[in-house]
């Protein structure tokens, strides 16, 4: 094989901060492309008469197109054809799973390596917030008003699609400040909170409002909502209620929810304490029981707050791990440790009542489950202990159920996700709901997609209503 074919099927590695020195702060791993290496990397785009790739993005990126003003060193023209479709470009480039979507039908990915999209994405996004953003025009304003409930992904979606089209939106966020999961639940070194600020910005630029410290379902309900003018609404509010085991001593000290542990982390910036006044206790020892994104999370999180040895402890195989490989690639060079096949059944505390071992039960894979992934089985007699300081339970979590106690005829399944047709409208009359809250867990770009989708179909109903 040549040596120029040989570069076509390799993708030009994203720079990274060394392991050694990224696991002891909470600056940003990746780096990004310098210009040089994202012309390149773009002149490995196929330019497919019929790209696969653009059906596999939620938010319907004109892939090609934008990868194409890359090769042509026309970055300006790069990010107008990003944020026509997209409104948090930066934020997607960075945490959008493009591997299980546009990159997993890329055509080199069957010879090779597929054109690192998601790289490409990021470095435009991130020249077009050093040269300045470019406020795109907006329709003529409408007369109807649309309330966004949570400034996560889709609720910032839905606010900017629907204020391209005219029509006056306002966000309300139950924090003190906006982004949702985007500045909670994800840490610094991987989405810098300064990017997430930009982006709300920009959708704050095209007309959007966005009202803080608002719970809907306390301070105002839907139903209110409605009396107060606003002609439809979007419930965006995720799944913050976290899941815990039910197992012995789980309420001991020093066991947290991937949740709580997070929050104060990365919201509440406990990592600079005593500059922020929020203490975060983490031993020496720390166990994180999970395989998601939010499990790698937690334990590099572990790590860089002063912990000695962390443990990802996961019930089935290396192969069924949720996260995305990137984040489990990059928690094994910085020396997390995993434990697979395994799962806890009680924890053991001292007098004092801190968490000081986990029992736990070697499992083996029996036949698949209703998701797919092979159901793991408890093998009789294996039990070991470990010991541990922290423990840091990352097994999912489900929607916060205020919204369906407090809003009339809004239907919900057994679990309290609200339930959709497939334009994202509720069983409420001009109410819609994507994201988190709706059944099943939705990365970052599976509820903007959600959001894209239900902007639509809200900007026709009020068309058909006027």
């Amino acid at each position: 094989m040549s040596a120029k074919k040989e570069m076509k099927l390799q993708k030009i590695p994203m720079p990274k901060q060394p392991p050694e020195k990224r696991a002891h702060n909470f600056e940003e791993v990746a780096l990004g492309y310098t210009p040089e290496q994202a012309i390149a990397e773009a002149k490995r785009c196929l330019q497919c008469p019929k790209p696969s790739c653009e059906p596999g993005c939620p938010v319907e990126i004109d892939i090609p197109a934008f990868i194409d003003a890359i090769k042509e060193q026309n970055f300006d023209k790069a990010a107008e054809i990003l944020r026509e479709k997209n409104n948090l470009p930066a934020i997607t480039g960075r945490v959008c799973p493009q591997e299980d979507q546009c990159e997993r039908v890329c055509v080199l990915s069957k010879a090779g390596e597929p054109v690192a999209i998601g790289a490409l994405e990021r470095f435009i996004a991130d020249y077009e917030l050093k040269r300045g953003l470019k406020i795109p025009s907006v329709a003529k304003r409408t007369e109807k008003r649309v309330a966004a409930v949570g400034s996560g992904p889709s609720g910032l979606t839905v606010a900017g699609d629907l204020a391209k089209l005219g029509h006056e939106v306002t966000v309300f966020e139950a924090l003190h400040v906006p982004g949702g999961v985007l500045v909670y639940g994800i840490p610094e070194f991987r989405l810098p909170k300064e990017i997430v600020r930009a982006e709300v910005n920009y959708v704050k630029s095209l007309g959007v409002k966005i009202e803080t410290d608002m719970i809907v379902g306390r301070i105002s309900t839907v139903d209110e909502l409605f009396e107060n003018g606003f002609d439809a609404v979007f419930i965006g509010t995720g799944a913050g209620s976290p899941h815990f085991m039910g197992i012995p001593g789980e309420s001991l000290n020093g066991i947290y929810s991937a949740n709580e542990f997070l929050v104060r982390a990365v919201l509440m910036k406990a990592y600079r304490f005593p500059e922020f006044d929020t203490p975060l206790k983490v031993g020496k020892r720390v166990a994180v029981i999970g395989g998601g994104n939010v499990a790698m999370d937690s334990a590099r999180t572990a790590l860089r707050l002063g912990a000695e040895k962390v443990t990802v402890v996961y019930r089935r195989s290396e192969t069924e791990l949720p996260a995305r490989l990137e984040e489990v690639k990059n928690a094994k060079e910085e020396g997390i440790e995993f434990q697979m096949l395994t799962n806890p059944v009680r924890f053991l505390g001292n007098d004092g009542g801190w968490v000081q071992k986990m029992e736990c039960i070697r499992m083996q894979l029996g036949a698949p489950d209703a998701s797919g992934r092979r159901r793991p089985v408890p093998i009789k007699d294996s039990n070991f202990t470990m010991e541990v300081d922290t423990v840091i339970v990352a097994v999912g979590q489900g929607p916060n159920p205020l919204i369906r106690q407090t809003t009339s005829s809004l239907q919900t399944d057994e679990e309290g996700y609200i339930i959709v047709d497939e334009n994202f409208r509720t069983s409420k009359k001009g109410v819609w709901a994507g994201g988190d809250i709706v059944p099943g867990e939705a990365t970052v770009i599976q509820a903007m997609g959600a959001g894209k989708r239900a902007a639509r179909d809200i900007d026709r109903y009020l068309k058909d209503e006027t």
